[in-house]
């Protein structure tokens, strides 16, 4: 799992963890049972406080995606997953909404809204395509 922490952006750094995490379980990357990486090591990888990670750990088990076993670390919920899933749809909707909304404020048609979500769908779908090593 490579995860990136956006010094910049105006979401805390434990929320981009939280968001990141949830993303590779909803895509599978992390499978039930699957461990989490330590606390140090991803403190290290995404260049973050090892305090950061902690609490984004803590966050993850308060929402039943993981749960954290004494010594040994943490690990994916049977449940995991589906609610990654859930989560991670019902966000990424409201802030696409929240966007859409936005555009059509300042004046973008919705023709061209349509056409630029399309235009990414079809960049995903090609990426699936290569990614499975597909003509």
């Amino acid at each position: 799992m490579n995860v990136r922490v956006d010094p910049h952006s105006l979401v805390p750094p434990s929320q981009q963890l939280v968001a990141a995490v949830l993303d590779a379980i909803a895509r599978g990357e992390l499978g039930p049972g699957d461990r989490l990486p330590s606390v140090r090591g991803l403190a290290a990888q995404a260049l973050v406080n090892p305090n950061t990670v902690t609490k984004a750990w803590r966050d993850l088990e308060h929402l039943g995606a993981t749960e954290g076993r004494n010594g040994s670390g943490v690990y994916v919920t049977a449940a995991g997953p589906e609610l990654a899933r859930a989560l991670r749809l019902a966000e990424t909707l409201r802030g696409f909404v929240d966007a859409a909304r936005q555009a059509l404020r300042a004046g973008h048609e919705p023709a061209a809204l349509a056409t630029a979500l399309q235009a990414e769908q079809d960049h995903w779908q090609g990426a699936a395509v290569a990614a499975r090593g597909e003509p």
